[in-house]
């Protein structure tokens, strides 16, 4: 505020509360002593119905402080869906991962694959022939979250993962043989006229690549402007 220049504010009284009205202190109430109001603890019901949703409101009518003169106002709870360990949510859909063991995905299964959120047993018959690959995903109409009105539900989304032997689980070469000649055939071979045995590494990461190229654009430290909304260049004035 500048030199010279008056502002006026307004604050309720502390002896009345803003009310006009002051008792002596005989004359006041032993409870609230004269402020018309006391502290409460107030156990609250609330309802939450099927179907609710991240950051839905449920308000309780009336239940806010009370103040003198005034009418109560509104309890407001916001619903915050805490991570589940099976089960994510869109909307009234939900997804979860399929484990199934390498025979299972070639030769087909029947039983139990997961319990949902009711305690039913979710049962998968999946008939031989039929392969089940990484990453498929099964869609199970009417099992995900329930509408809010009406008796439908979501779906369920299944994403199949696929638990393959660890290594050395077949000890004796005609086990070997055996399966090959199970197996579909192996893809054709490659004629070339020059051949290099190569070495590997069987557990990379993809997101390494690049990393050794000597271009700036693949080091950790890397920012384009043009992503980050940072300056450009500006053309030079004659």
């Amino acid at each position: 505020m500048g030199p010279g220049l008056v502002a006026r504010d307004t604050a309720a009284c502390d002896r009345c509360q803003g009310s006009g009205n002051y008792y002596k202190e005989k004359d006041r109430c032993k409870k609230c002593k004269g402020k018309r109001t006391v502290q409460e603890t107030k156990p609250l019901e609330i309802y939450i119905p099927r179907g609710a949703y991240q950051g839905e409101r449920i308000v309780l009518e009336g239940e806010a402080d009370q103040h003198p003169d005034q009418t109560p106002g509104n309890l407001v709870f916001v619903l915050v869906e805490e991570p589940h360990d099976v089960f994510n949510r869109v909307g009234n859909d939900l997804s979860a991962e399929l484990d199934v063991t390498l025979a299972e995905s070639l030769c087909g299964f029947s039983r139990v694959v997961l319990t949902h959120l009711d305690g039913r047993g979710i049962q998968i018959n999946h008939p031989r022939g039929k392969v089940l690959h990484p990453g498929q995903v099964l869609k199970v109409p009417g099992e995900g979250m329930p509408l809010k009105r009406g008796e439908e539900k979501g779906d369920l989304y299944l994403v199949v993962k696929v638990d393959f032997p660890s290594d050395g689980w077949l000890t004796k070469d005609g086990d070997y043989e055996s399966l090959i000649k199970l197996l579909p055939e192996p893809h054709a071979r490659i004629e070339a006229g020059e051949v290099d045995e190569v070495e590997y590494d069987d557990d990379a990461d993809l997101d390494e690549m690049g990393a050794n190229s000597g271009d700036p654009r693949y080091g950790e430290g890397w920012e384009d402007d043009d992503d980050e909304g940072g300056a450009q260049a500006q053309c030079a004035q004659q």
